[in-house]
């Protein structure tokens, strides 16, 4: 079994990942954010409005919409450095986001850059220096109207010595 397919198995165990998320991403575990498919190519995680993920404007918060954005990018990068020797690190180095519409009920966002990241890793360990990408996460409502856009830049490095 390949490392990436390996992550996937572990972020689709039924409780694994909720469990990870619980101990270390507590606030993205208690407003609600899940994945819902993680494949090579893309990830899917959601968002919903509740009474933890709201805002005073009954809308979701935008740091509730961020968290699910970063992680639909992020989790493609962990697939690609789990496992693997030398360690590589990744680092969230810029976000930007464009809102068009209000969040009131499930937000889902996607990010199809997995290949992209997954070639910059690779180069980030060829070369031995830091390397970085801009993955783009859109966040659709249940009716497929775009809520947000994300553009989060993640910084990936190996530790080699």
């Amino acid at each position: 079994m390949t490392a990436s397919n390996s992550f996937i198995k572990l972020v689709k165990h039924p409780y694994k990942f909720k469990l990870f998320m619980l101990a270390k991403l507590p606030s993205a575990f208690f407003c609600g954010v899940r994945v819902k498919d993680l494949d090579p190519q893309k990830a899917k995680v959601i968002v919903p409005y509740k009474w933890l993920s709201q805002n005073p404007f009954k809308s979701t918060y935008f740091a509730c919409l961020a968290m699910a954005a970063e992680m639909s990018t992020g989790l493609l990068g962990l697939m690609y450095v789990h496992q693997r020797n030398p360690t590589v690190s990744m680092l969230v180095i810029s976000l930007q986001a464009n809102y068009f519409k209000k969040a009131t009920g499930i937000t889902t966002f996607i990010c199809e850059d997995g290949e992209a990241i997954a070639a910059i890793i690779e180069a980030a360990i060829a070369s031995g220096e830091g390397k970085s990408i801009v993955s783009k996460s859109v966040g659709k409502d249940e009716a497929g109207n775009m809520i947000a856009e994300f553009f989060i830049t993640w910084s990936f490095k190996s530790k080699a010595s």
